[in-house]
């Protein structure tokens, strides 16, 4: 894969993020991205609205707008890591895979493992592997890829090195693949070249995001990712399927999300993509 192969997409939580600050719905969503430049969106369950029981209507939505359905993404209020809710987990799991169906390429991808109970964080551990891995037999049924999205958000269970080397030691493979958050790499302090190289054959595809060298999120350039290093390893990496998704968090993105991730775009045309 060279450069020239390179697609970008957008991530939703950008307005996610503003809570009841954004009064929109999902076509306002699809509109400031293709007005910005991009060429696919990764959409949450929380930012579907109408079409979550819809796919071909948001199937046409797409194409009328000149849009790709990178990949779907939901979390888990329980966390991915209780017990009890792993049938619940699942069967949310099968209604994502089965609406990324209706896209062909696209993927599910599923939110960070996250601490919301006492209790020991082996037993997490092995609770989120539970998870993930039944997830992606359901995703091989259907021809639906499916990666986990580690973050540095508050009580994440995968935030350092040592979380994700602990978790790709009980994740398969062959099951689920993994979707690199540059910033969320880097605000857990990891070396972020050494991180990508290791698991590379596991990315499926990358989040771009900017921190400072506080952990503070910045808009895309400004802070102290190495953008076109990770633009290297990915596509070295042999699964990577050649989508850049950039999200923004930072307050410029606060303040106008749809400017903001227009500026993002841009940006990205410094690095050929």
């Amino acid at each position: 894969m060279t450069v020239k192969d390179l697609k970008v997409g957008c991530q939703t939580f950008t307005w996610e993020m503003l809570g009841d600050r954004f009064a929109g719905g999902p076509d306002d969503l699809l509109k400031a991205i293709a007005d910005g430049g991009y060429a696919g969106i990764e959409i949450t369950d929380t930012m579907i609205g109408r079409y979550g029981n819809r796919p071909a209507e948001f199937a046409a939505a797409l194409k009328a707008i000149g849009l790709s359905l990178v990949s779907f993404a939901f979390g888990s209020k329980g966390g991915f890591t209780l017990q009890d809710q792993i049938g619940a987990d699942l069967d949310t799991a099968q209604r994502w895979i089965d609406f990324a169906a209706a896209f062909p390429g696209a993927l599910v991808s599923m939110g960070s493992a996250t601490v919301v109970s006492d209790g020991a964080r082996d037993d997490k551990f092995a609770v989120a592997a539970e998870v993930y891995n039944k997830a992606g037999e359901l995703g091989r049924k259907a021809g639906v890829q499916v990666a986990v999205h580690p973050s540095s958000h508050h009580n994440t269970l995968l935030f350092d090195r040592a979380d994700y080397d602990r978790i790709f030691g009980l994740i398969d493979a062959s099951l689920v693949g993994w979707v690199p958050d540059t910033g969320h790499i880097l605000r857990g302090g990891q070396d972020i070249a050494d991180t990508l190289t290791t698991y590379r054959d596991r990315i499926r595809y990358v989040h771009l995001k900017d921190v400072d060298a506080n952990g503070t999120w910045a808009m895309l350039g400004r802070g102290v990712c190495d953008t076109a290093k990770v633009i290297e390893i990915a596509n070295a990496a042999p699964n990577f399927n050649g989508w850049l998704v950039l999200e923004e968090e930072s307050e410029t993105a606060a303040a106008n999300p749809a400017k903001a991730v227009k500026t993002n775009r841009q940006t990205m045309r410094g690095y050929g993509a």
